[in-house]
């Protein structure tokens, strides 16, 4: 574990605003500009829709190096993980989903909370809606605010129906646009074919950590972490084992960035 997802040295990654088209649907109703890994961006987001301003996300600048983890307030509640979709990783996600049946849970007891993407280039969106709709952070969005009247209609349907209900929501598409039109990256177009995507892991009410994506077959469940937040040594091979297996095809596009109390 001895590689960083970031240079210490030399700050972030390379993260153009980052979702893929190759892992999306096809002949998707609706696109999205890509959203860039910026936790300033991504916090933004969020408090826009009505999370508590106590929780922010942070820059995840090594997996190994305890000084720079160090930095990261805790308990880390979600990884947000951005990495280069290769022929390796496609190979990887169609043999693992070989078999799965689709995910169809659904209403007050499901947990963890899982999206479908049905949306071009909104892997980034998705990635934060995992992160904020999962855990002790959902218990920290506000009562009328638009994204709990959004969850409210949401998340009693069916994976089909609650990916409809984000397509169909004004308030999250003039949300994600007004954030994602102000990186300091060039701004793709919503239509463009771009080459990096975001997963999110979360810890939930079984201290499992779940990979959550929403262009897959539904959650995956990636081991018990007891009573650890998503930063610990469990949760942090299961990231370093998608860098390592990336590395291999020679791309070092990675960035990670965690959702944790504000400082």
């Amino acid at each position: 574990m001895s590689d960083p997802v970031h240079s210490p040295e030399g700050g972030a990654a390379e993260t153009p605003n980052a979702p893929s088209a190759p892992v999306d649907p096809p002949k998707a109703r609706k696109a999205f500009i890509p959203l860039e890994c910026n936790p300033e961006l991504m916090t933004a987001l969020v408090h826009e829709l009505g999370l508590s301003e106590s929780l922010a996300f942070h820059d995840v600048f090594s997996l190994s190096d305890p000084e720079l983890l160090g930095f990261i307030p805790r308990p880390a509640l979600a990884l947000l993980l951005v990495f280069p979709v290769t022929e390796n990783y496609r190979q990887h996600r169609i043999a693992e989903d070989a078999g799965k049946e689709e995910y169809s849970k659904q209403g007050d007891g499901e947990d963890p909370v899982w999206f479908k993407q049905t949306i071009k280039n909104a892997c980034g969106l998705i990635g934060v809606l995992h992160a904020v709709c999962n855990g002790e952070a959902r218990n920290m969005i506000g009562g009328d605010s638009s994204l709990k009247e959004l969850l409210s209609k949401a998340l009693p349907l069916p994976p089909l129906e609650r990916a409809q209900a984000l397509e169909d929501s004004q308030e999250l598409a003039s949300a994600h646009k007004s954030v994602a039109t102000r990186g300091t990256s060039t701004v793709p177009d919503a239509e463009d074919d771009v080459d990096l995507h975001y997963v999110c892991f979360v810890k939930a009410k079984d201290n499992h950590l779940y990979e959550l994506d929403g262009s897959r077959k539904g959650p995956l469940d990636r081991g018990d972490l007891g009573d650890d937040d998503v930063l610990n040594d469990r949760a942090v091979k299961v990231v370093q084992s998608f860098i390592d297996r990336e590395k291999e095809s020679g791309s070092l596009q990675f960035s990670l960035v965690t959702l944790a109390p504000a400082l």
